[in-house]
C-alpha cells in the first residue's frame, strides 16, 4: 500500500501546487486574522489596567475602537481567506473528477463491466469530497490555526512567561488524543466508502428495474434490502461522527484543568507581586481564544485520514492503464474493401476462465454481409466485441484489408465501424442529439435524412417539439421499435464502411419489423456487415454464414450448401422456421 507521505505528495503535486499563489494569497489573510485575534487578546491588558484601575479618560474611546478594528479585520481576514480556498476547493473538486472520469472513459470494457455503475458514482461524488476536503479545507485550517496560535501564544509569553510554559503542555497532550482519534477514523472511513459504494449501488439497480419489482410484487423486499443498505451506511456515519464528538470532551476536560491550575498558579504569582491582574485577563483571554485553534489543529488529523482514505479509493482509477491501447508504431488504419480475416484467435474474458473463442479462422468478405449463427453462448458476441477492440485477443490477429488491428490506431479502427447492439443504447437528450452524436458537425438536414431512410422521421415528426423532443433516460419515453430505428439513424449517419449488426426483431409487429428490416437494408447496402442473425430473412441473404458452436467455427458457406452439409446449421435453421 502506499504510504501517506507518498500519496499526500502527489495530491500536492498532481492538484494543489497549480493553486499555490492562491493559497498563499489566502495564507496572507490568515496572517491578518491571527495579528487581529491576538490583538484582542493583548487590548484587554491596557483596556483593564488604563481604563478600570487607573482611569485614563483620554483613552476611553481609543482602546475600544481599536478593539472594533481588530474585530473588523479579523471578520474580513477570515472571510477573504475562506473565499479564497472555497476557489481552491472546488477548482480541485473539478480537477480530480475530470481525471477520474477520463480513466473510467478510456478504460477496458472489461473493468467498466466488472465494477457496478453505482460505485463509479460513488468514487466521483463521496471519495473525491473527502480528497478536495483534505487539500483545501486542511490546508486553510492548518495556516489559519497554526498562525493564530503563535500569535496568541507569543501575547501570553509577553505577559507571563511562567503561566505559558504551564499551558502549553496542553497542546501535546490533545495531539496525542487526536491521532489515536485519526487512525480510529480512518478505518471507519474506508469502511463507509464501501457501504455507501453499495448503497449507490442498489439504487441504481432498483430505479433501472422499478417495473420489475412492481410487476413481481417485490416492493416489501427491497425496502428491507433497502432498509439494511441504509442501515449499514448509517452505522459507519455514526461511528465516524462519534469519532469527532469525542475529541469535544477530551478539550473541554483539558481546558477546564488548565484553567482551574492557572487560576491557582496566577493567584500565587499575584500575591508575590510578580502577575498583574491586567496581564492575567489578558493572558486568559489569549488562552481561552488559543482553545479552538488548538481544538482544530488536534482533529485536524481526523480529516486528513478521510482525505487518505479517499485518494487511496479515487487515485487507483485515476493511474488505471488501459490494456487495450495504441502500440507506439500504430499506424492509421486505411478502409477500402473492408474485409476482415480473424487468424486463429483465441480469447478469454479473464485468465481463470476457459476459452470463450479457440483458434476461430473467419474470412469475411469486404462490401458483404456475413451471418454468425449459433446457439445462446456460442461466442458469436464475443466475435463481434473483438473487432472495434472492446477486447483483445490472447492470442492470433484479426485484420481489415490486410491491416493488423492491433497496429493501427484505435480512434482510426473506430471511426471505420459503426454498431447496432440489440441492447439500444440512448441518452437523455433531444432526439437530435442522439442521432448527431454519431458526428459532431452534423446540420439538421443530415440528421433530417438519415431519420428518413430508418422510417424514424415517421414518428419523430408527430411529435410536439419533433428533432428537439428529450426522450428520457435511455429513451424511456419510446416504444423498442422508435428506440431502434433512432439507434440506425445514428450508424446511418456515421456512413461507415464496416457495420456491427446484433438484430433483434423478433419481438416486434411485423410492420415495424419489416420497416425496420429495410432500414437495415439501406445501412448495410455495399457495406462490410457482420451480423448475429436472429431472423430467416437475414440468414438467406446473407453472402457467408459462420456456424460457431461453443467458442468455435464448425461450419461456414452459403445457405443451401450448409443445409446439405451441416447438420448443426440444418437444425438451428429449423428451430428458426418453426419460431417465424
Amino acid at each position: 500500500m502506499t504510504s501517506d507521505f507518498k500519496i499526500l505528495k502527489r495530491l500536492y503535486n498532481d492538484y494543489t501546487k497549480k493553486y499555490v499563489k492562491k493559497i498563499l494569497l489566502s495564507v496572507f489573510f490568515t496572517l491578518l486574522l491571527a495579528g487581529s485575534t491576538s490583538s484582542v487578546a493583548y487590548l484587554l491588558d491596557p483596556a483593564i489596567k488604563q481604563l478600570f484601575i487607573e482611569k485614563k479618560k483620554d483613552l476611553i474611546l481609543i482602546i475600544p475602537a481599536l478593539i472594533v478594528l481588530a474585530f473588523i479585520v479579523k471578520g474580513a481576514s477570515l472571510y477573504m481567506a475562506k473565499v479564497i480556498m472555497i476557489g481552491v476547493s472546488v477548482d480541485v473538486t473539478r480537477d480530480i473528477q475530470i481525471d477520474a472520469f477520463k480513466s473510467m472513459l478510456n478504460a477496458d470494457t472489461k473493468l467498466i463491466e466488472n465494477k457496478h455503475t453505482g460505485k463509479f458514482i460513488g468514487n466521483l461524488a463521496n471519495d473525491v469530497g473527502m480528497i478536495t476536503n483534505l487539500v483545501s479545507t486542511v490546508i486553510l485550517n492548518f495556516f489559519k490555526d497554526s498562525l493564530t496560535l503563535i500569535g496568541l501564544l507569543s501575547v501570553m509569553f509577553y505577559q507571563n512567561w511562567k503561566l505559558s510554559l504551564f499551558a502549553i503542555i496542553m497542546i501535546p497532550v490533545a495531539s496525542i488524543a487526536a491521532k489515536s482519534l485519526g487512525k480510529r477514523i480512518g478505518k471507519v472511513t474506508d469502511q463507509q466508502m464501501k457501504r455507501a459504494g453499495i448503497l449507490y449501488s442498489y439504487y441504481m439497480e432498483v430505479l433501472k428495474n422499478h417495473k420489475i419489482a412492481k410487476i413481481f410484487q417485490r416492493e416489501n423486499f427491497e425496502q428491507k434490502r433497502a432498509n439494511k443498505f441504509i442501515e449499514d451506511v448509517k452505522e459507519t456515519s455514526r461511528k465516524i461522527n462519534i469519532v469527532f464528538v469525542r475529541a469535544s470532551p477530551i478539550m473541554e476536560i483539558l481546558t477546564g484543568i488548565m484553567i482551574a491550575f492557572l487560576i491557582y498558579f496566577s493567584a500565587i504569582l499575584i500575591a508575590r507581586n510578580e502577575l498583574e491582574v491586567s496581564n492575567f485577563f489578558s493572558f486568559l483571554a489569549a488562552m481561552m481564544l488559543a482553545y479552538q485553534p488548538v481544538r482544530s489543529l488536534a482533529t485536524l488529523n481526523i480529516a486528513i485520514q478521510q482525505g487518505l482514505s479517499g485518494a487511496r479509493s479515487v487515485l487507483p482509477i485515476i493511474d488505471y492503464v488501459p490494456e487495450v491501447q495504441n502500440k507506439k508504431d500504430s499506424k492509421e488504419l486505411i478502409v477500402n474493401d473492408g474485409e476482415i480475416n480473424f487468424e486463429k484467435i483465441d480469447f478469454s474474458y479473464t485468465e481463470k476462465e476457459s476459452k470463450v473463442l479457440n483458434s476461430v479462422s473467419l474470412n469475411i468478405p469486404g462490401k458483404k454481409m456475413t451471418a454468425l449463427v449459433g446457439h445462446s453462448g456460442a461466442g458469436k458476441s464475443t466475435i463481434l466485441n473483438l473487432i472495434p477492440r472492446f477486447y483483445d485477443a490472447i492470442t492470433g490477429d484479426i485484420k481489415i484489408d490486410n491491416q493488423s488491428i492491433y497496429s493501427s490506431t484505435i480512434y482510426s479502427l473506430r471511426k471505420n465501424i459503426s454498431l447496432v447492439s440489440q441492447d439500444t443504447t440512448l441518452f437523455d437528450d433531444t432526439i437530435f442529439n442522439n442521432i448527431a452524436y454519431a458526428n459532431k458537425d452534423a446540420s439538421l438536414n443530415d440528421v433530417k435524412l438519415a431519420a428518413e431512410h430508418s422510417f424514424a422521421s415517421e414518428f419523430i415528426e408527430k411529435l410536439p417539439n419533433k428533432y428537439d423532443t428529450i426522450i428520457g433516460e435511455n429513451g424511456v419515453r419510446l416504444s423498442g421499435g422508435e428506440k431502434q430505428r433512432l439507434s440506425i439513424s445514428r450508424a446511418i449517419l456515421k456512413k461507415s464502411p464496416i457495420i456491427l449488426l446484433d438484430e433483434a426483431t423478433s419481438s416486434l409487429d411485423a410492420e415495424t419489423e419489416s420497416k425496420i428490416q429495410k432500414a437495415i437494408n439501406f445501412l448495410t447496402k455495399g457495406r462490410t456487415t457482420i451480423v448475429i442473425a436472429h431472423r430467416l430473412s437475414t440468414i438467406l441473404n446473407s453472402d457467408v454464414i459462420y456456424v460457431i458452436d461453443k467458442g468455435q467455427v464448425i461450419d461456414h458457406g452459403k445457405h443451401d450448401e450448409l443445409l446439405q452439409s451441416s447438420e448443426t446449421y440444418k437444425n438451428f435453421y429449423d428451430k428458426q422456421l418453426k419460431k417465424s
